[in-house]
C-alpha cells in the first residue's frame, strides 16, 4: 500500500462558507443580504433556518455542518454571546479553523473586536446569563480567539 502525504489529499467540502450568527440582530437584514449575495455568486452557504432538515437534531446536524464547510463566516453581534448555541458554534468553529483545510473570518456588526476579545460593552451584557455555565471559559476563549483574526467591522448607520 503506497502512503500518500496529508498534503496531497485534497478534502471536498459540502458547503463553501457556514454563516453563523445571532439571527434575532442580523437575520433580516446584514445575514440575509450576505446569504444572497453568496447564493447568486454560486457559492454554497450553510444558513440554519435554509438548510437544517427536518426531523434531524439540530446540534448533530449543525455541527457535522460545520465540519463540512471550507470557510467560516462569523457575525458578531450585539447579542451573538446571549445564545449557548452560537457560543457552541463557535467553539467548534475554533477547533476546525485550526486545521489548515479551514479558515474563518470575523465580522463584527456594530459591535467592536475589542468587546467582544474583552466581553465588555454589548458583549458583556449578552453574555451574563452564560458566564456561570460550565462551557462558559470555553466560550470567553473561543470569543478572544476569534475575535484577533483579521475581520470585518460593519458599524449601523444612525440617521440624525
Amino acid at each position: 500500500m503506497a502512503s500518500t502525504s496529508n498534503s496531497s489529499i485534497q478534502k471536498s467540502f459540502k458547503y463553501d462558507v457556514f454563516l453563523s450568527f445571532r439571527g434575532e440582530d442580523t437575520r433580516n437584514n446584514f445575514v440575509g443580504h450576505l446569504y444572497q449575495a453568496l447564493k447568486h455568486k454560486g457559492i454554497e452557504t450553510y444558513k440554519d433556518d435554509e438548510k437544517i432538515e427536518k426531523g434531524k437534531m439540530i446540534n448533530e446536524q449543525l455541527i457535522k455542518s460545520i465540519e463540512d464547510s471550507r470557510f467560516y463566516i462569523i457575525v458578531f453581534s450585539k447579542k451573538y454571546a446571549s445564545s449557548s448555541w452560537c457560543l457552541d458554534e463557535l467553539v467548534k468553529i475554533m477547533e476546525c479553523q485550526k486545521t489548515s483545510e479551514h479558515t474563518a473570518y470575523p465580522v463584527f456588526h456594530d459591535v467592536e473586536p475589542t468587546e467582544v476579545r474583552k466581553q465588555s460593552g454589548p458583549v458583556r451584557k449578552a453574555f451574563v446569563k452564560n458566564t456561570k455555565k460550565e462551557a462558559a471559559q470555553k466560550w470567553r476563549d473561543a470569543m478572544k480567539e476569534a475575535s484577533n483574526l483579521a475581520g470585518w467591522e460593519l458599524k449601523a448607520i444612525t440617521n440624525g
